[in-house]
């Protein structure tokens, strides 16, 4: 790795900041979120959005509780003209939404970018961008900085007097390349613009202070902004704006560094589109904000039509692992994080209960996931998933879960291992209806003719209980009456027929598939081989019982088979 070629960040560029306050600082309310999607995510597209998918994405925005929304770049393509265009001649914006567009500082490219915004009723912000970064001053604009500053005022100045007349505009500008960008060169400008587009309290400008290629880690960036932030000479009329990328995969901290140093307005793109490795995310900054407590201003209750209307649009797919709102953010296969989880689960409830107040009110506290699912509008289908990685608490969540079925502890154990060992052979995920048919094959009697129930009785008189049964074992009947229960007068006619059966322990449960619920045995038991498990399903629970009783000596008999293969999941 040639590691040589390149030069640290402080080699680059003065970082004059030397007491900083954004280190005590904390996050206590969200910033002003400016999707830039339309703009900035768009031109980053391996195919641009088309009419339709811009309206649509826009109307997404909208929905969500966005109130700056950047639509375009209308200078630069017809498309991105006639939808501003679309905003000016329609009532797809409401009045409260403010409409930014984007523009270089150029005369030409500023009046065609002010004749799109006429007749727009809503307020709107210009924003104009030059680079002022010394290798593109040198290599890609060929200006010195005295020029370069002429050049930024120059378009200034064109703003301004285009939209003479027009009370809902104000301005933005954004040194493009910020970070790169000498302190006291990048301060000057800034000033310089505040005091063209004279600046009050009452209309403020917009400072917009790009880490447009992220180089340096994210105390840098915001030790920047800081420094911005304590010396710009109308702090009181500038509303300090941040526009970081994603290159060192950082993004997100310098966004939250930043507003810790001053920043009160995050320009970025949802799930993080953009060019290279991306804008930074804000819906991610915004969720963050909601796992401490902020309201983020912006709804995410229904994220999973957010993500397919962002896809559609960006003709892009979210990662599965994406912070909130990839498939698999909220999936354990883990076996720890599993039994963590289902215990979370079981506290939540019980708190929920104790208090007198449903779940969705209460604190959460659920361990291994940072927000609760049902906030974003996930529910906790896919909260455990099973592979050979899993335990016996996140198996035993699924089938309760999914099929109401409870699993004593230690057969919680003996099931996870037999789910272990079929993981491990198909190298296969395991989902619910797998799960339940390993449950069945190793547990619940199957259509034999080895073992029968041909009838039972069972009652009481004067307190005693008596139970009538007959059995059909390889095809002779077999029958009696006994003075007990009926699992034990089950496992005493099995007895009196050399299949000896101890029931060590029994637990009622049931099984729910569909609308339908019936009555689940499950019993420990002890034979000549060990202690196992079985387990008895019918409408009955008497018959449940029993059927558990047979269960366990098709298995001592050996005619039950429990081995896993591709085939039978």
């Amino acid at each position: 790795m040639p590691s040589y070629r390149y030069r640290d960040v402080y080699a680059r560029v003065e970082i004059p900041l030397t007491e900083r306050d954004w280190p005590s600082r904390r996050l206590t309310k969200a910033p002003l979120w400016v999707p830039v999607d339309l703009r900035d995510g768009n031109q980053a597209l391996p195919e641009p959005m088309d009419p339709g998918r811009k309206r649509r994405f826009f109307e997404l925005m909208v929905a969500m509780g966005y109130k700056e929304i950047e639509v375009g770049y209308p200078s630069a393509s017809q498309t991105d003209f006639d939808f501003v265009r679309l905003i000016a001649e329609s009532d797809i914006a409401p009045e409260d939404i403010t409409i930014v567009v984007f523009t270089p500082a150029r005369r030409d490219l500023i009046e065609r970018t002010v004749d799109s915004i006429r007749g727009i009723p809503n307020q709107v912000v210009i924003h104009m961008y030059t680079a002022t970064a010394p290798t593109w001053r040198d290599v890609v604009l060929g200006h010195p900085a005295d020029e370069l500053k002429e050049l930024v005022l120059r378009g200034g100045r064109d703003v301004l007097a285009l939209t003479d007349g027009m009370l809902n505009v104000r301005f933005e500008f954004s040194p493009e390349v910020f970070n790169l960008t000498e302190p006291d060169y990048v301060l000057d400008i800034c000033d310089a613009m505040t005091t063209l587009w004279d600046a009050t309290p009452g209309r403020p400008v917009i400072l917009n202070l790009p880490a447009t290629v992220e180089v340096a880690s994210p105390n840098v960036y915001a030790d920047q902004i800081e420094y911005m932030h304590k010396n710009l000479s109308r702090r009181d009329s500038v509303i300090l704006s941040v526009h970081p990328h994603n290159d060192r995969g950082t993004g997100i901290a310098c966004a939250e560094l930043a507003v810790l140093a001053g920043a009160q307005r995050v320009e970025g793109c949802i799930f993080g589109n953009g060019e290279r490795t991306g804008n930074v995310d804000i819906a991610t900054l915004a969720l963050n904000l909601h796992a401490q407590g902020i309201d983020p201003m912006v709804d995410f209750s229904d994220i999973d039509e957010i993500r397919r209307t962002v896809e559609h649009c960006n003709q892009l797919e979210v990662h599965p692992r994406h912070p909130y709102v990839g498939d698999l953010v909220h999936t354990a296969f883990s076996g720890t994080h599993q039994d963590a989880i289902r215990k979370g689960f079981a506290e939540h409830r019980d708190r929920a209960a104790a208090e007198n107040r449903t779940e969705r009110e209460i604190e959460w506290r659920v361990p291994y996931l940072p927000i609760d699912p049902a906030d974003i509008g996930r529910n906790y289908d896919a909260v455990i998933r099973v592979n050979s990685q899993s335990g016996k608490g996140g198996i035993a969540y699924l089938l309760e879960a999914e099929y109401g079925i409870e699993l004593p502890r230690r057969l919680q154990i003996d099931f996870a291992r037999r789910v272990q060992e079929c993981a491990d052979t198909t190298g296969l995920e395991i989902d619910p209806p797998q799960l339940l048919k390993l449950f069945e094959s190793a547990y619940l009697t199957p259509d034999t003719d080895d073992i029968e129930l041909i009838d039972l009785e069972s009652g009481s008189h004067d307190g005693t209980s008596r139970t009538d049964i007959r059995l059909r074992i390889d095809g002779v009947e077999h029958s009696g009456s006994y003075d007990v229960g009926p699992v034990e007068a089950t496992a005493r006619l099995l007895e009196e027929q050399h299949i000896g059966v101890e029931i060590l322990s029994l637990h009622q449960s049931s099984l729910t598939s569909g609308n339908d619920s019936d009555a689940l045995t499950l019993i420990e038991y002890r034979n000549s081989g060990g202690t196992h498990w079985a387990a008895g399903r019918d409408r009955s629970v008497l018959t449940a019982s029993v059927r558990a009783v047979l269960s366990a000596a098709l298995a001592t008999a050996g005619t039950l088979t429990t081995s896993c293969t591709v085939a039978d999941l």
